[in-house]
C-alpha cells in the first residue's frame, strides 16, 4: 500500500473524528458557553491528554515503534511478542502509579496548571473534582497508543485511527442528553462531562483490542520488570517525551498564563480545536505512517527510497496545509461564528476565539512540518536532537507568552505558540539537511513555490467571496449561515485545486488515482 493510501486512511479517520469533534464542541459551547464550567472542563480534559501525548504518543511514536520494528525484523513474531509483553507490563504499572499519585495530589496539580483559578474557590474545586474523574482516561489512551504502535508496525492503521471517533460519539451523546435534560448546575454538569470522557476512553481502547485479536497478535502477560528492553525504551523515550510533545507543552504553558484572564482558556480551547482539524488530518496522519516506513527503509539500507518518502511526505503535507492555514487566517470570524455562536457562546466569545485562531493559523505549517521531519530523527533512534530543539522552542514560547500576554492577552499566548513552533521546526529542518538526511529535490522546491502562490491567490478569492456572502453568513437562521460557510469553503477548495493543478504545483489527479490502487 502506498504512502498516499496510508496517509488517506489515517487522515480520513482523523477527519471523521475531528468532524464529530466539532459536533461535540458545538454542543459543548451550547451547554456551558465560555464560563467557569468550560474553563474547568478544558483543564480537566487537557490534563490526561497532556500526559497521554507526552508519555504515550510522544514516547511510543519516537521510541517504541523503531524498537518494536527491530524486534520484528531481527527476532520474528515470537521476539516481538516478548518485547511487547515486557513493555506493556512496565507501561501499565507506571500508568497505575501515576494515576494514583495524581488522585492524591490533584489540588496541587490544578494549582500548578491553572493558578489563576485559586482566586475563584468554586471554579478551583470544580476543576479538581472533574480532573480526578477524567484522569483515568490517561490509562486507556496510553494503552491504545501502545497497541496502536503494534498495529501500525504491521501496516494496520485503520483501527487506531478510527478509535478517537468513539470518544466524540460518546461525548456528543452525553452533551445532547445534558441539553435535552436542561442540566444547568455547575457541579452536575462537570461530573457528567468528566464521566463521559472516561467512558469514551474505555470504548476507544476496545476498538484497538478487537483489531489486535483479528491480527492474531497475542501479548503475553508478565510481571513488571526493569528489563533490557524497558531500559532501552526509557533511554530513547525520555527525549521523545519532550520532542514529540512540544506542542502540548507549549499549550500547557499557555494554559497556566491564560488562567489569569477570565474565559481565556475556553477561548484558546475553541480556537485550538479549529486549527487542530487540519493538523490532525494532515500532520498526525503523516507522523503515524511515515515513522514505520522510514524505519523499514533505513533498516533495509534503502537510502533513495527514504529520501523519496521524506520528499513526497513534505510535498503532500504542504499541499494540504498551506491553503488551510491561509483560509483560517483570512476568514476566522466567519468560521467561528457559524460553528459556535449560539445559546451561551456570544459575540464577544466569537471575537476572542477568532483572534486567537488567526494567530494559530500562521503556525499551522510549522506544526505539520514538525510531524514530517521528526521521524527523520526517530527512525535513526535519535531522540536527543529533537529534544534539544523542543527545549529551545519551549524557552521561546515561555518568554514570548509572558512578554505578550499583558499587551495582547490570550492572543499573545497563541502567537507565542506559533513563533515557538517555527523555531523548533526550523531547527529540525536545518540540522537534518546539514547531516545529509534530508535532500530536497528540484521538483519539490518548484512545486512548493507554486503551491504557496496558489494558496495566496485562494486567500484573496476567499476574502472577497466572504464579503459578497456576508448577508447570508450573518443571517438569523443557522441553516443559511452553515450553507453559506460550506459555499465559501467550496469556493476556496475549487480555486486552489484548479490553480495548483494547472500550474503544476501538485498533481492532485495523480494523488486521487493513487488512492484507488490497491498495491504499488
Amino acid at each position: 500500500m502506498s504512502l498516499v493510501r496510508n496517509f488517506a486512511t489515517v487522515g480520513g479517520a482523523t477527519l471523521a473524528s475531528r468532524l464529530l469533534g466539532f459536533v461535540r464542541d458545538v454542543l459543548l459551547a451550547a451547554a456551558v458557553g465560555a464560563g467557569p464550567v468550560a474553563d474547568a472542563f478544558v483543564v480537566a480534559f487537557r490534563l490526561p491528554n497532556l500526559f497521554r501525548r507526552l508519555f504515550a504518543e510522544g514516547a511510543f511514536n519516537s521510541a517504541f515503534i523503531p524498537l518494536f520494528g527491530r524486534a520484528v525484523e531481527e527476532e520474528g513474531d515470537d521476539g516481538a511478542r516478548r518485547f511487547a509483553g515486557e513493555i506493556g507490563a512496565a507501561l501499565l504499572f507506571c500508568l497505575l502509579a501515576l494515576t494514583a499519585l495524581a488522585q492524591i495530589f490533584m489540588p496541587l496539580v490544578v494549582w500548578a496548571l491553572a493558578p489563576g483559578f485559586v482566586e475563584d474557590p468554586a471554579k478551583y474545586d470544580l476543576t479538581v473534582l472533574m480532573s480526578r474523574i477524567a484522569f483515568p482516561y490517561l490509562i486507556f489512551m496510553s494503552l491504545l497508543a501502545f497497541i496502536g504502535g503494534i498495529l501500525n508496525t504491521y501496516q494496520r492503521f485503520a483501527a487506531a485511527a478510527f478509535a478517537p471517533v468513539m470518544l466524540n460519539v460518546v461525548m456528543s451523546l452525553v452533551l445532547g442528553g445534558v441539553l435535552l435534560a436542561g442540566v444547568k448546575t455547575d457541579v452536575t454538569l462537570g461530573i457528567i462531562l468528566s464521566v463521559g470522557v472516561t467512558v469514551g476512553g474505555i470504548v476507544q481502547l476496545l476498538v484497538v483490542i478487537i483489531d489486535l485479536k483479528r491480527l492474531g497478535f497475542r501479548i503475553p502477560v508478565y510481571r513488571p520488570r526493569y528489563t533490557k528492553s524497558a531500559r532501552r525504551l526509557l533511554i530513547l523515550g525520555i527525549p521523545g517525551v519532550v520532542a514529540g510533545g512540544v506542542t502540548q507543552i507549549n499549550i500547557a504553558v499557555g494554559q497556566i498564563i491564560a488562567s489569569m484572564q477570565e474565559g481565556a482558556n475556553a477561548l484558546l480551547y475553541f480556537a485550538d480545536r479549529l486549527y487542530q482539524l487540519p493538523l490532525g488530518v494532515i500532520g498526525i496522519a503523516i507522523g503515524v505512517v511515515l515513522l514505520p516506513s522510514l524505519t523499514r527503509q533505513l533498516r533495509a539500507g534503502e537510502t533513495a527510497a527514504y529520501q523519496h518518502s521524506l520528499n513526497r511526505a513534505l510535498e503532500f503535507s504542504l499541499v494540504l496545509t498551506l491553503p488551510a492555514a491561509v483560509a483560517l487566517a483570512v476568514i476566522p470570524h466567519e468560521i467561528v461564528s457559524v460553528l459556535f455562536q449560539r445559546v451561551r457562546f456570544d459575540a464577544a466569545a466569537v471575537d476572542g476565539t477568532a483572534a486567537a485562531l488567526t494567530a494559530f493559523a500562521f503556525g499551522l505549517p510549522a506544526f505539520v512540518l514538525n510531524k514530517v521531519f521528526s521521524p527523520g530523527y526517530f527512525a535513526r533512534e535519535d531522540t536527543k536532537t529533537p529534544m534539544q530543539f523542543a527545549i529551545a522552542g519551549m524557552v521561546v514560547n515561555v518568554v514570548l507568552s509572558i512578554a505578550l500576554f499583558p499587551v495582547l492577552k490570550h492572543v499573545g499566548i497563541a502567537l507565542a505558540t506559533t513563533l515557538a513552533g517555527w523555531v523548533n521546526t526550523g531547527l529540525l529542518i536545518v540540522v537534518l539537511w546539514k547531516r545529509g538526511h534530508f535532500a530536497p529535490d528540484l521538483k519539490l522546491l518548484r512545486r512548493l513555490s507554486l503551491v504557496f502562490m496558489a494558496s495566496l491567490l485562494m486567500g484573496v478569492v476567499v476574502y472577497f467571496a466572504a464579503e459578497a456572502l456576508a448577508p447570508w453568513l450573518t443571517d438569523t437562521w443557522l441553516l443559511i449561515r452553515a450553507a453559506s460557510l460550506v459555499v465559501l469553503v467550496l469556493i476556496g477548495m475549487i480555486t486552489f485545486a484548479v490553480v495548483t493543478q494547472v500550474s503544476g504545483g501538485s498533481n492532485l489527479l495523480g494523488m486521487l488515482k493513487a488512492l484507488t490502487r490497491r498495491n504499488t
